[in-house]
């Protein structure tokens, strides 16, 4: 019997990472360098890269900003930002002593074009050909940058259009979002980027993807056939997607007028979400197969005319309320926001994927602001059972099943399903069993950033965005913005900080007979954290 045990745990890991190669010797130039992003996620995400010997064998990292510093003075900088914002504490001084040893700073402005001459010769200092011709360029710049450093990247000889890497090395660009703000400039940002370099050197990123648990999704669904079985149109009644947050704009304002939740949250993180959660099975895990899928769904979504905007689709705005017994402002008193700004803080839709999985099946997806926590959850709402058996003795305690995918906080899986309460009479009650990240594998998770920056240096793709699926998110938006254009907000698309969005909401799933169930949250001895709303009633 040990002995069956002891080959059944051998077998049940599957190391699908072991196939990458290592990683080549490279240069990492980071555009943009004295912002916060830098300091924040991208130095903190090469440290614990390099504490877990992940790194390349030798490697350099080079910042590039307008502020006059030198290696030295930004080296002191990133110390005091990395005791801040590393996940593991302290810091450990042996590996920042090496790490720190790579580091580099190029002061000057990208639009000059002697600070591309002042690279190439901090490049060629390094006396190592590989460190010269490996390059992965980083800009955190505003995307109207873009063009400009590609082009002057092109010029310097420091970047070379090609579809894969050669003899002579290998150059990669990774962009931030937001990738434009309506379709057209989508385009034009796209022409910009690839003018001077392929499709497959570009890399965009949405950190949304990579998360763990989002990764996960794609394991779950297509390494489990008990669930693969059931995930269509016959066994699924509704999916709900929610990514709440529950902090207000703060000092985001002036960003937020001109984006709005929309443009933020939905047409990335949710619609990726969207598409791994409904995609078809990839023909193999490599990054185009799986990219391809993702196309394919999105495409899929049936596209919204203004009538079906003003069904399908709901915005809000928070006024004053409490979140977690603290008071909060209203959008309209934050810092740069407009006194009778109509930018929206939340959006729930109802969309319909026209294919043969999906047909008919409502997708709920819904992000916002000031809400009571923040959470991302994937709910998968199963179809009742017929009301013949149980209907009668158990009335509305006979729910329906669900499966849930919790990717913040306390990641994890939940499956909901009815069990007979012990006792002499015929009493059922619904049940959960919890799966949990930290109690299967441990408290560690990479940041998003980790994983994406190595993937990067690795030229895998697989979770970073390609064009045609960045543009094909963009017209879904852009239907909706097109809609909403010039229509101010009503009453019942208002709702209070720290409620769960505006009863406009609610009424969008009660034309299904459909209502929100508020994420779970499960504490890691597996009691529940947050009570979600009762089941649904009719």
């Amino acid at each position: 019997m040990n002995q069956y045990f002891v080959a059944f745990e051998d077998l049940k890991t599957c190391r699908l990472g072991e196939a990458r190669k290592a990683l080549e010797l490279c240069t990492i130039v980071i555009f943009g360098a004295s912002g916060d992003l830098t300091s924040r996620k991208l130095i903190p995400a090469l440290y614990h890269l390099c504490l877990e010997k992940q790194m390349p064998p030798d490697y350099r990292i080079i910042g590039l900003a307008r502020r006059e510093k030198t290696d030295e003075s930004w080296r002191q900088e990133l110390r005091k930002a990395l005791d801040q914002f590393s996940r593991t504490k302290p810091v450990d001084d042996g590996v920042w002593k090496d790490f720190a040893e790579h580091i580099h700073y190029l002061p000057g402005d990208l639009t000059d074009d002697s600070v591309y001459k002042s690279l190439e010769a901090k490049l060629r200092s390094f006396g190592n050909e590989a460190l010269r011709r490996n390059l992965l360029f980083y800009l955190a710049t505003m995307p109207s940058q873009f063009g400009e450093a590609v082009e002057q990247l092109h010029k310097a000889e420091l970047l070379e259009r090609s579809e894969s890497s050669s003899l002579k090395g290998w150059q990669r660009i990774v962009v931030e979002k937001p990738f434009g703000h309506d379709l057209e400039s989508a385009h034009q940002l796209n022409r910009e980027l690839t003018r001077f370099a392929g499709e497959s050197q570009v890399f965009r990123i949405d950190h949304y993807l990579g998360k763990e648990t989002v990764q996960n999704i794609l394991m779950f669904r297509f390494s489990n056939s008990v669930f693969e079985r059931l995930w269509n149109r016959e066994s699924i009644d509704h999916v709900q997607i929610t990514v709440s947050e529950d902090l207000g704009v703060g000092q985001r304002g002036g960003y937020y007028e001109e984006a709005g939740a929309l443009r933020d949250m939905v047409q990335n993180h949710l619609l990726q979400v969207l598409s791994l959660i409904a995609m078809e099975p990839p023909v193999s895990l490599d990054a185009e197969s799986i990219r391809d899928e993702k196309v394919k769904l999105l495409k899929s979504i049936r596209q919204l005319s203004p009538e079906d905007v003003a069904q399908q689709v709901v915005r809000g705005q928070y006024f004053a309320g409490k979140v977690d017994a603290e008071l909060r402002v209203g959008y309209r008193q934050e810092s740069k926001v407009k006194p009778d700004s109509n930018v929206e803080t939340y959006v729930a839709l109802k969309l319909f994927i026209d294919n043969w999985r999906w047909s008919g099946i409502p997708f709920y997806l819904r992000t916002g602001k000031s809400l009571p926590l923040s959470a991302s959850e994937v709910r998968v709402q199963f179809r009742p059972t017929p009301h013949v058996l149980f209907a009668a003795e158990c009335g509305q305690n006979l729910d329906a099943n669900a499966l849930s995918l919790r990717l913040q906080p306390n990641e994890g899986i939940s499956l909901r399903f009815n069990g007979k309460v012990p006792g002499t009479s015929l009493e059922v009650r619904p049940v959960r069993m919890h799966f949990s990240y930290d109690a299967e594998f441990g408290a560690y998770t990479p940041e998003a950033y980790e994983r994406l920056l190595l993937e990067a240096m690795a030229g895998d793709a697989t979770l970073f965005i390609r064009r045609d699926e960045v543009e094909a998110a963009w017209r879904i938006v852009d239907a909706i913005r097109l809609a909403w254009n010039n229509r101010p907000l009503t009453n019942r698309e208002f709702y209070a900080a720290g409620t769960w969005g505006p009863v406009a909401a609610d009424d969008l799933l009660a034309q299904s007979h459909h209502t929100w169930r508020e994420p779970l949250l499960v504490t890691h001895n597996g009691r529940t954290g947050f009570t979600p709303a009762p089941p649904p009633k009719g």
